[in-house]
């Protein structure tokens, strides 16, 4: 959920390119997740507080829990979490995570989550990167849109068939 509420945040800051990494480095025990935007960006201000659940710029609700759990979560399993953000030039939100710690959160759908946020927004561009040992595994959706030579991202064939890609190259050799 932490992904997908992080790009959920990147859309609404009106980012025009997006990017993930999610890298499992199993030798030195970590799972680093870090997300980049070209969106809004933060004054230093808001950077310094937006990990207070207390602190939105959502005129719907009172409370962001999305980057003060991602942090929380990180920092429990001995991780560590940084916020790099200019304004009118973007974000950048790197979590480590201890990658055996009994308390890290398991990964969960990671494929649905990337598909599903690539096809929610086809006007933007993602960049999806995932790293294991032997793995480094890249899906951009401008290579996408030129492979379909104008059929939609989010035609339900299209959106199988990538979920299907990502699963299969992420999976351990």
């Amino acid at each position: 959920m932490h992904i997908i509420d992080i790009l959920q945040n990147s859309t609404r800051a009106k980012a025009k390119n997006i990017e993930l990494l999610v890298e499992e480095d199993v030798e030195n025990d970590k799972l680093t997740l870090q997300f980049k935007d070209d969106g809004c960006g933060m004054s230093e201000e808001m950077a310094a507080k937006v990990t207070d659940p207390f602190v939105t710029t959502r005129t719907t609700r009172k409370v962001g829990l999305g980057l003060p759990l991602l942090k929380q979560n990180a920092e429990i399993t001995g991780g560590t979490f940084e916020l790099q953000s200019q304004l009118g030039k973007g974000t950048t939100v790197t979590a480590t995570f201890g990658l055996s710690h009994i308390d890290r959160k398991p990964m969960g759908d990671l494929a649905g989550a990337v598909v599903l946020t690539m096809t929610s927004y086809p006007d933007i561009r993602f960049v999806f990167r995932y790293k294991k040992q032997d793995i480094d595994f890249v899906l951009d959706t401008d290579e996408v849109h030129e492979a379909l030579e104008g059929v939609s991202i989010q035609n339900p064939e299209i959106i199988s068939y990538l979920r299907e890609m990502i699963e299969e190259n992420i999976k351990p050799q």
